[in-house]
């Protein structure tokens, strides 16, 4: 967004009005009673967390501890605010980076998972995309089991979300479809503050004149392709994170829900001996290190630490790959080959367009001052106003060369972005459906140690192609007739012209991410030797212990992936509540 650079060093002078509860939520390991005693440990208190320690505590009888390793989320204005998108502090993340990467050339990237109450939805670019519903009824063909398909999950996105106006109220009607939108939901969903703009009305007219990417009016609706409007977890011009939505200061009220931050959890244990896989006990050490407190729960230990926390916490354990815990000298109490294994993100290539527009900076004082007066202005809004969704052309090459990884023929291969800064048109070109896998790995027996994070991008020949072919979609749809005044040319990079090993290079040098890992702790069906959890997400060949959090998806969804996890949250709270 032009001209909020100057925001970044007004963080610190804003005060948000915000009142703590104090209820039962703990500061450090140090305010943690000897003699508490949980029916559930939740740890990971990001999406899947807040939510399964949320709607499990709604049960009077259940008493549930949700470990958080990060601070707390109220009164973080970069947090709060949906313009400070780019300017949240870096101590609020993990600040991981991977290993040097074959694919890009040996460059390693800094990759942002949130270490904060709401973990990476607290600081995330709160886009709300469900997906296709191909990419729903594929994950229930892979774990056996149809409660994970889009038919019967799509209840439980109801169930999750409210859609509320945007903020300051305007009339949306046309932008998006109620029928498939939740209304009473603890999620807040919004469409943007501004719009629509004259650049945003240019794509539709676009949509409207030409064939390849149409309108489409509800993109969350399981049929994502197409030009869309945005829409995001914000409520009342503010972030809604999950620990806003699911964490607020009704559920810290309850008196059988306790939050414990600044605190990492380490290793999961036997509950009596390494024999014994009953393993209901989590090993706790304050944030940073420091003595270990072991606390054990007596239902269940509830993973939900992330793609990369799950199964980091689990290698510690001795729970993964023998041959590889045997490397790092840690004791295997239970082989389970597919832990940390099979990691898939979505890669994003930046593009860009001269054009004929005109920069509109925003005014960084009035847009604070507007945001703190009633929540509305530039500040209300983070990634843009619309998103394309598309496929690979039938005809390429590219589909006869390979099989084609979407999860069904309406799941999008693409997903471009649309923005103007006045003279140049740019946006990023994101592969949805890579064939290229990585992995989480521990590098010591210290569990302590960051993990080693390889995200395998590009290290499958397809995904370089297909990020050609998202590049060729983009280029089209910019020449449609509705750009003829507007957009001058394409300024690249350009796979048409640019020699392979130009534009290759200049892939691996640009290419980023959006932080979308998935796949580490991937659902399986019962009995299947492959994956880590069965479709009750329980850790296959123990007792006591699931995962609920993104790593047991199993591919990366034709979308941001909140809402996925969302929904596997949802879902998987009904399904502990009929076991217990």
């Amino acid at each position: 967004m032009p001209g909020l650079t100057r925001l970044a060093s007004l963080v610190s002078l804003i005060v948000i009005g915000a009142s703590i509860t104090n209820g039962k939520v703990l500061s450090d390991l140090t305010e943690l009673s000897a003699q508490a005693s949980f029916d559930f440990i939740v740890v990971g208190g990001g999406v899947g967390g807040s939510v399964v320690a949320s709607r499990l505590s709604e049960n009077p009888r259940h008493n549930v501890l949700l470990v958080e390793a990060g601070p707390e989320n109220q009164g973080v204005t970069e947090i709060a605010v949906p313009g400070f998108f780019f300017f949240i502090n870096g101590t609020y993340s993990w600040g991981h980076t991977s290993t040097p990467q074959v694919g890009l050339g040996g460059r390693s990237m800094p990759y942002t998972q949130g270490r904060v109450l709401g973990g990476s939805s607290s600081l995330n670019g709160m886009m709300y995309t469900r997906g296709s519903s191909d990419d729903y009824d594929l994950w229930g063909k892979v774990s056996g089991d149809s409660r994970w398909s889009w038919k019967n999950l799509f209840p439980y996105f109801l169930k999750n979300e409210q859609l509320v106006p945007p903020p300051g109220g305007r009339n949306a009607t046309g932008q998006y479809d109620p029928r498939y939108h939740g209304r009473n939901g603890p999620l807040h969903v919004s469409l943007p503050w501004a719009g629509p703009t004259d650049f945003d009305l240019l794509a539709v007219k676009n949509a409207e004149a030409q064939d390849e990417i149409k309108f489409n009016q509800e993109p969350n609706s399981g049929k994502n392709a197409g030009l869309s409007y945005v829409q995001s977890t914000i409520g009342n011009g503010e972030r809604w994170s999950a620990a806003v939505g699911f964490l607020g200061e009704k559920a810290r009220e309850r008196p059988n829900l306790t939050i414990l931050l600044n605190t990492q959890t380490t290793r999961v244990l036997p509950s009596n001996n390494a024999r014994n896989l009953d393993i209901r006990t989590v090993e706790l050490v304050p944030l940073g290190g420091g003595n270990a407190t072991i606390v054990a729960a007596k239902k269940e230990v509830i993973l939900s630490a992330g793609a990369f926390g799950s199964p980091t916490i689990l290698l510690n354990s001795g729970i993964g790959p023998k041959k590889e815990l045997n490397k790092v000298k840690v004791k295997t109490i239970h082989d389970l080959p597919d832990v940390g294994k099979g990691l898939s993100d979505h890669l994003i290539f930046p593009v860009a367009w001269s054009a004929n527009g005109v920069a509109q900076p925003v005014d960084t004082a009035a847009a604070l001052e507007q945001w703190q007066t009633n929540r509305t202005g530039p500040l209300s809004e983070a990634v843009g106003h619309q998103i394309i969704f598309a496929r690979i052309p039938k005809e390429a090459q590219l589909l006869k060369d390979y099989r084609d990884p979407a999860s069904g023929p309406n799941a999008p291969h693409f997903e471009i972005t649309l923005a103007s800064q006045g003279p140049q048109v740019g946006g990023y070109v994101v592969l949805l459906t890579p064939r290229s896998r990585g992995s989480v790995k521990i590098r010591s027996n210290n569990p302590l140690d960051r993990p080693l994070i390889d995200l395998g991008y590009l290290t499958d020949p397809f995904d370089t192609l297909a990020i050609k072919e998202g590049v060729r979609v983009a280029k089209r749809w910019y020449q449609g007739p509705a750009y003829e005044d507007y957009v001058t040319g394409f300024l690249g990079p350009d796979p048409d012209t640019l020699a392979d090993k130009e534009f290759v290079e200049l892939l691996q040098q640009t290419a980023g991410t959006f932080w979308h890992p998935v796949g580490t702790n991937s659902i399986s069906a019962k009995g299947s030797k492959k994956g880590v959890v069965d479709s009750d997400l329980k850790v296959k060949g123990v007792k006591g212990l699931r995962i609920v959090d993104a790593s047991v998806i199993p591919y990366v969804p034709t979308a941001h992936t909140q809402a996925a996890t969302y929904v596997l949250a949802e879902r998987a709270a009904d399904i502990i509540k009929e076991d217990w």
